[in-house]
């Protein structure tokens, strides 16, 4: 008998789909971290210019698009997936990008924004996004235009951003923290703020609280860890080489010391989960189908795998529900996208 392809072999059947996701819609889930404007100026080559007082070549814009970005790809991810109510904890600076950027996330179906606020003292986190566009062609994105923050974020802005924190984590499922920024205390995501994440996670020990950050999870609480392979290697110190079983085994250790779910990314691999009771899976990508793009791929990962353990699914029903969900976004091309249930759906049971 012919074995299955390892991306069939499935923990999770069309009724327990069912089950797991027809809770999504009694959800409520914090998100705090580094939400950002993802705006993308759509250019179009046809109509060349060249600019009289530089002669430089003039690009222009004949659209604009804008969406949340950085933690907003998560909430844009958790709106599409129906959640009950989603709460960003955040900020925005006073500023065109900032108006920008609270229009697009109170656009967002359960999008409640009690807790994300204007401040005076920093600017909204940007990410301007050039893009070429041409008829029956995949965009082409151009050098990026970023605004970011580059002096700690002040005590008055980090003050309120743990007094949302300590109400929320009373009144959420699940809690999500994701780090977008490149220099340390500068963002949402403090020390003073996950020393607060600490103290509620030891208060409400059944509190989902997941966590991502692109400079690694060094220092951070023992809450349920997300990163990539390269950010698990650096974490624990390990110098073997990329071997699918070193990985599980870093995962394992990490996980039994958390005394939390453990969760790694491995790209064009899949993603490997592992728990403090010693259960480790792997769960492979599954196959391409035509040009990809995977922007936003990892961020569709974070937002599915809390939906889904929020929900009560278990260890491998997770991975299969995110690995899916990032299969539907990286085929989505020229922009950060999303998966609805029914695309899960879809690309699980066909």
């Amino acid at each position: 008998m012919t074995a299955l392809p390892a991306f069939l072999i499935r923990d999770m059947d069309a009724a327990r789909f069912q089950t797991i996701t027809g809770k999504y819609p009694k959800l409520r889930v914090a998100i705090v971290g580094d939400f950002c404007l993802d705006r993308y100026l759509e250019i179009d080559p046809s109509k060349k210019e060249r600019s009289i007082e530089t002669g430089l070549p003039v690009h222009n814009v004949v659209n604009v698009r804008s969406q949340p970005g950085g933690a907003g790809t998560i909430l844009n991810n958790l709106a599409t997936l129906g959640l009950a109510e989603i709460f960003p904890v955040g900020f925005a600076g006073d500023d065109g990008e900032g108006t920008e950027l609270c229009r697009s996330l109170r656009a967002r179906r359960g999008v409640n924004l009690e807790f994300f606020f204007y401040t005076k003292h920093r600017r909204t986190f940007t990410y301007t996004k050039p893009l070429i566009v041409e008829p029956g062609r995949a965009p082409v994105e151009l050098s990026r235009l970023d605004f970011k923050n580059w002096t700690p974020t002040p005590a008055v802005v980090q003050g309120r951003l743990i007094d949302a924190v300590e109400r929320l984590g009373k009144e959420v499922q699940a809690v999500i923290l994701l780090d977008q920024v490149d220099l340390p205390e500068t963002g949402v995501i403090t020390a003073k703020l996950l020393r607060a994440v600490e103290t509620i996670s030891g208060r409400r020990r059944k509190l989902l609280i997941l966590a991502d950050s692109r400079r690694g999870l060094r220092g951070y609480p023992p809450v349920v860890f997300k990163m990539n392979a390269d950010e698990l290697s650096a974490l624990v110190g390990g110098k073997e080489p990329f071997v699918q079983k070193n990985i599980e085994q870093q995962a394992a250790s990490l996980s039994r010391l958390l005394d939390r779910q453990v969760f790694i990314t491995l790209a064009e691999r899949g993603i490997i989960g592992a728990s403090p009771k010693g259960e480790v899976k792997h769960v492979p990508a599954l196959p391409v189908r035509g040009p990809i793009d995977i922007v936003g791929a990892g961020d569709a990962v974070t937002a599915n795998l809390t939906a889904a353990l929020a929900a009560g699914a278990s260890l491998g029903e997770a991975l299969e529900l995110a690995n899916a969900a990032a299969s539907v976004v990286i085929h989505q091309l020229g922009t950060t996208g999303t998966a609805t249930v029914g695309q899960i759906k879809s690309r699980l049971f066909g």
